[in-house]
């Protein structure tokens, strides 16, 4: 195929005019430098065809490396032009020769212009070297013009002197041919592939690396159309024509660059993971990194990389780092270097970037490509690494790091601790199944004790995740025996085991009963997170009030508690302190227990910490924070699909409720109290779009599992009163008030204002009439006790409506206004326009919500408080433990509620008169510009 890119224009002119001037009897020497592959031979036989063309005569020479020995080797090129030549040539008397060349040349010049190519002088031999500059003085003497193209390359070994070294500039007209531009590049690419995608011809521009050689190799590689992407490995294009011009290049540059280039493309392997955030490794020690790689001097090797940069065949990545254009150029520069040496580099280079001062993670990604090292520093350096990794979210990094790790020679105890954290790593790997074989190992290897536990604690939870319950609750109870001299560890196993068992209605309940009649024979024997425990579970059982609940855990917490054993007995506590009510106390038992988890090793009460945090935000009703980053995916639903979907409903998402519904097979998933939780949300879903049976049936379903559970208290999901809804729905008051009656005997033994409250409204709406009403208004004023949050917006929803029903339209609308400003407030849309369709009923003639400041929920205040005094997304994010899509959420919904556009007006509209606020729709309309304000600040 013909070049990437034509003649350069400037080199073409330059020709021409010197072609012009020799027709005019004044010749010169015309010399085209440039860096190897930059198309020095193309531009001269294109000089060479213009000049015949035009009449000139030409003759043409052509130097090669193996001449070079050879006295007149270049010039011998031209006994069959000028047979005179020959004669001259064979003497052996350099001076007799020169002069005797020039005299035939002088004598062949009488004719018409001349035009002589020499092509590549830097490799002609020193004779003819040396006749070509003796000619370039006498050439504007002659109609001759005398086009030599030289290489000029930065190289790690200093070039010998060029042509021109002793002339005068005046006597010489240099260009230098300069890189292929990335536009002219792609220009040629897409010539050869019209119809190519943009990002494949942006590809070829890399791979092509600013080398019209490079590129014209690669196209005929490509030009088969079997690469819909651009090959990454040279193999791929084999034989292939792209690998081979490399590999020429590499040879031209001289065996101290290739060293050099090769060893930059060792260091690049080990540069391909994007580093984390604090892994700097500064630009300025890479040429000192190479140097004492490839035993080459410093000041060349960051020459060299400034002018390959310049070249295009090396570009700087985020970090300054210099790496290959493409990453088939970097496997096309290592072609033929052996397995073994690129291992013994990567080694050299990690111990040397160690060194240097580099991060633990950039050191490790060059261990990763190594075998053993067998040095004390490569365990902990890795084992930091993958910390860093997890640390930035990197798990799968992490993961690698650890397993590189133990390759190295670890004690027992080190490879037991090194074996729990990777199985932990492992498992939070999607589609990983080797967490169970490494830990099971972990468990195995004859460590302390305790490294024992912690070990038999993560397989525990891992066999549990998978759906084993059964398997990994025996595994903890067979080391009861094992470790009967350490009562302690034996009780962190007794607790796990406790905790596992949530996952499976059978082991439930085998493994309480167990725990009550221990704690009836010798109380003193039940560690204090047992006793935390068993209040749980009286509470579950409906057989405990709060305060009572609280006063026993808060008596359990005062006491003191071993590390091992503290994490159960705050999560514990945290779950009980959500149920009732005491939402602050449950948030700082969370964190706490979150603080001492290690984030490294699986632990049964990470989850369920988790699981309690994300119960209270929902407790709060803060909407914007449970959907501010989607669930993860999951074979089955989890405690986070379960309120994804309710705040979904809530807010008025209806169809991506929908969706996230019908995500689940629920009749193939295990039996877990979060496949509760997610039947009791999904019939949630039915009720609120007019399918009161299949809502029904999930409700009860929820209450059949509850029970086998022996869960009957309304704390975890009131599925009596959310069924006794639907009969109601369905024209059945009489079920509807049994099951209503029978969650108000158990919330009143509960006897938290939103349990009792709940159940009030739902039985002053079944039963009607002035006692209905009447038990409504208490639903109300116990709710009113407490936070506003959903169950008071329905109590007035529900009072609301049996006010209008009973003829008292007027205090019916009051109600029913407070319902909708404060559903607006929470964001429930769906509680909000159930409240403004009620006001229509009631003969309602203005809006019942209103906007601005007062309309703010706590969470969005705080953080739009926050940014109106300058604070930036991520700050706020860092400041208050959040996620930066959680902030931005936020922040959106409080421009639409304050009706502003821009966070300058923050300040002014947190301060502003709630009445003097826009109204509902302008701050509707405000929405439109405020979510990209919100997103894009910070």
């Amino acid at each position: 195929m013909s070049g990437p890119a034509g003649a350069p224009r400037d080199a073409a002119r330059l020709l021409a005019t010197a072609a012009e001037r020799a027709r005019a009897g004044t010749g010169r020497l015309v010399l085209l430098r440039g860096a190897t592959g930059t198309g020095r031979t193309t531009v001269l036989e294109a000089a060479a065809e213009e000049a015949a063309a035009h009449g000139m005569r030409v003759l043409r020479v052509r130097c090669s490396a193996g001449d070079s020995a050879v006295p007149f080797a270049a010039l011998l090129q031209l006994q069959g032009p000028v047979p005179l030549f020959a004669d001259l040539v064979s003497g052996g008397d350099e001076q007799a020769t020169t002069a005797g060349l020039w005299r035939v040349l002088r004598s062949y010049a009488e004719q018409p212009p001349l035009l002589i190519t020499v092509d590549d002088v830097h490799l002609a031999d020193a004779a003819s070297r040396r006749w070509l500059a003796e000619a370039a003085r006498l050439m504007d003497r002659l109609p001759i013009v005398l086009a030599v193209t030289e290489r000029s390359q930065y190289d790690v070994d200093p070039p010998a002197q060029g042509l021109a070294h002793s002339l005068s500039p005046a006597l010489v007209t240099t260009h230098t041919l300069p890189p292929l531009s990335d536009a002219a590049a792609a220009t040629a690419a897409r010539s050869v592939f019209p119809d190519a995608h943009d990002a494949w011809i942006e590809d070829c521009v890399r791979a092509g690396a600013g080398s019209p050689l490079l590129l014209r190799a690669l196209l005929d590689d490509l030009s088969d159309g079997s690469h819909p992407v651009v090959p990454r490995t040279s193999a791929a294009l084999y034989p292939g024509a792209f690998p081979a011009a490399v590999q020429w290049w590499l040879d031209c540059a001289g065996p101290a660059t290739a060293e050099v280039a090769r060893t930059l493309a060792i260091l690049d392997e080990g540069w391909d993971h994007e580093p984390s955030a604090g892994a700097g490794f500064p630009a300025l020690h890479i040429p000192s990194l190479l140097a004492e790689l490839s035993g080459a001097d410093p000041a060349r090797v960051a020459g060299w990389i400034t002018a390959m940069t310049g070249l295009g065949l090396l570009r700087p990545d985020d970090m300054g780092r210099a790496r290959y254009a493409h990453p088939l150029l970097r496997d096309a520069v290592l072609a033929g270097v052996p397995a073994d040496r690129r291992r013994a580099a990567h080694r050299k280079t990690a111990e040397a970037m160690l060194h240097l001062g580099a991060s633990s993670e950039l050191v490790a990604r060059q261990l990763l490509l190594t075998d053993v090292v067998d040095v004390p520093w490569a365990a902990p350096v890795l084992q930091d690494a993958a910390c860093l990794a997890l640390r930035e979210g990197h798990i799968e990094d992490a993961v690698a790091f650890l397993r590189r790790a133990l390759a190295e020679p670890l004690s027992d105890e080190g490879r037991q601790r090194l074996l729990t954290e990777l199985g932990s790593l492992e498992y939070a790997v999607p589609g990983s199944s080797a967490a169970i074989l490494t830990l099971t190992e972990a468990m195995r290897l004859p460590g302390p004790p305790q490294e024992r536990v912690r070990a038999a604690v993560a397989l525990g939870t891992a066999l549990t995740g998978r759906g084993r319950t059964r398997a990994g609750v025996e595994m903890l109870r067979s080391l009861y025996d094992a470790l009967a001299e350490r009562p302690d560890l034996v009780s962190v196993l007794r607790q796990a085991f406790l905790q596992l068992s949530e996952t499976d209605q059978a082991v439930r309940q085998e493994a309480y009963k167990r725990l009550a009649e221990a704690a009836d024979r010798a109380p003193e024997s039940v560690s204090t997170a047992g006793h935390a425990f068993l209040v749980k579970y009286a509470v579950t059982a409906g057989q405990s009030s709060a305060e009572e609940a609280m006063l026993r855990l808060r008596a359990l917490l005062a006491e003191p508690a071993d590390l091992l054993s503290e994490p159960y007995l705050l999560g514990t506590a945290a779950a009980v302190a959500q149920w009732a009510d005491e939402l602050d106390e449950a948030e700082g038992l969370v964190e706490r227990g979150l603080a001492g988890q290690r984030p490294d090793v699986l632990h049964p009460m990470q989850e369920a910490l988790v699981n309690t945090r994300m119960d209270i935000v929902a407790a709060r009703a803060d909407y914007a924070r449970l959907l501010a980053d989607p669930p993860p995916a999951a074979a089955n639903p989890t405690n986070a699909h379960a309120h994804a979907l309710s705040a979904l409903v809530q807010t008025g998402r209806v169809a991506e409720a929908e969706r996230l519904a019908d995500a689940f097979d629920l009749r193939t998933a295990p039996g877990s109290w979060e496949l509760i939780r997610f039947l009791y949300a999904r019939g949630e879903l039915r009720a609120a779009t007019g399918d009161p049976a299949g809502a029904l049936h999930d409700f009860l379903e929820c209450g059949r599992r509850q029970s086998a559970r022996e869960v009957f208290s309304p704390v975890v999901t009131p599925w009596r009163t959310a069924a006794a809804e639907c009969h109601l729905a369905l024209g059945d008051p009489r079920e509807a008030v049994a099951l209503v009656e029978a969650e108000l005997r158990l919330a009143r033994v509960w006897d938290t204002p939103r349990t009792v409250g709940r159940a009030l409204r739902v039985l002053g709406t079944a039963i009607g009439g002035r006692q209905g009403l009447d038990l409504a208004q208490e639903a109300v004023g116990l709710l009113r006790g407490g936070p506003a949050g959903l169950e008071l917006v329905a109590a007035l929803l529900a009072l609301g409506r049996q006010l209008t029903a009973s003829g008292e339209s007027s205090r019916a609308r009051d109600i029913l206004r407070e319902a909708a400003e404060i559903a607006e407030r929470l964001g429930a849309i769906r509680l909000r326009d159930l409240a403004e369709e009620a006001l229509r009923a009631s003969g309602a003639r203005r809006p019942a919500t209103r906007t601005g400041a007062a309309s703010l929920t706590d969470s969005e205040r705080r953080i739009a408080e926050l940014a109106a005094g300058g604070r930036t997304n991520a700050e706020i994010a860092d400041l208050l433990h959040l996620a930066r899509r959680t902030v931005e959420t936020h922040l959106t919904h409080s421009y639409r509620k304050l009706g502003i556009r821009r966070r300058s007006a923050l300040s002014q509209a947190l301060t502003a008169d709630d009445t003097a606020g826009p109204s509902l729709t302008g701050a509707r309309d405000a929405q439109r510009t405020c979510d990209t304000d919100g997103q894009g600040t910070g």
